[in-house]
């Protein structure tokens, strides 16, 4: 797996496990870790009136029972009582075929400091149990060791550092066609922005690197809207880009999310690796020339 790629995969780990929810968020846990221990993990389902048990999926090799929790609007009270009931549950159900148990969740902070308390009281009356939890940190440590056919069948093919290298003119037209148009508008001219504009936006290390790798075929994206019969075409896909950030700098979003949320709105998170490919270029190409993130605010004169 090249650097690009794994960039890629990256993103779209991170993208699920921030959108998925309830049993979609089930359902990718199981798929990650049936890659990661195949004959190993086995997923379990309710059935009939047996429900699950308690028990959302289960590893012989060490008798780990991991159960899951990814609501769309957690509250702390329903994380305890669900941590209480499954927990208890597992004890009950799984007896000395359960040496192990595992809190999954979706809370990419953390859990709540009484959610903590409560899996320390669970070891200090269970002294012979393993109690753990997996989050985002844990979850991705074992996404990236999958191989990247295991990563294709869980995210689909990305680009790799060979298909940037490959991109031509026939990649970028349907991206930046597909882009919204909007009026150009009075806006002043824009200023390339400074060196330090990644840090002073707090971008992500991995965004931070997408952006340098899709910088590779910025001269490819500057000569097709050199030579495109529309001379004012790419200031129209600018203020699309414009609009669209200011849009979501309102709504208060993080560097990291309108990183994302700049990118599926150019089309990159689906599509062919080169279509992928095509639209960080792009991305790349006006993060450098126009208003999308800020550029670095200058330094206040001295009082």
């Amino acid at each position: 797996m090249d650097e690009l790629q794994r960039l890629f995969y990256r993103q779209h780990f991170r993208i699920a496990f921030l959108e998925e929810k309830g049993a979609a968020f089930e359902k990718l846990f199981s798929r990650i870790m049936a890659h990661a221990h195949p004959s190993d993990f086995e997923p379990v389902r309710p059935y009939g009136k047996f429900g699950d048990l308690k028990c959302d999926g289960y590893r012989a090799s060490d008798k780990t029972v991991f159960q899951c929790y990814g609501p769309s609007t957690p509250t702390l009270k329903e994380l305890l009582a669900k941590m209480k009931r499954d927990f208890e549950g597992a004890v009950k159900h799984w007896g000395p075929l359960m040496e192990r148990w595992s809190l999954v969740h979706n809370s990419d902070d953390g859990l709540p400091a009484p959610a903590t308390q409560l899996l320390a009281d669970f070891r200090a009356v269970n002294p012979s149990l393993d109690l753990s939890q997996m989050a985002y940190a844990e979850l991705l440590r074992v996404v990236m060791g999958l191989t990247v056919m295991q990563l294709e069948d869980l995210f689909g093919p990305v680009p790799t550092q060979q298909t940037m290298a490959a991109l031509d003119y026939e990649a970028l037209r349907p991206v930046v066609k597909a882009i919204q148009r909007m009026d150009p508008g009075n806006d002043p001219p824009l200023k390339a922005p400074s060196p330090s504009k990644i840090t002073a936006n707090d971008l992500s290390e991995d965004a931070a690197s997408m952006l340098r790798q899709g910088r590779r075929r910025e001269p490819l994206v500057e000569a097709f809207f050199g030579r495109y019969p529309d001379p004012g075409f790419g200031e129209e896909i600018a203020q699309g880009f414009r609009d669209r950030y200011r849009t979501l700098k309102d709504e208060k979003r993080s560097a990291e999310a309108i990183f994302m949320e700049l990118q599926t709105f150019a089309g990159g998170m689906s599509g062919t690796p080169a279509h992928q490919a095509a639209v960080l270029a792009v991305m790349s190409y006006f993060f450098e020339r126009c208003d999308i993130f800020e550029d670095h605010p200058s330094a206040e004169a001295p009082k």
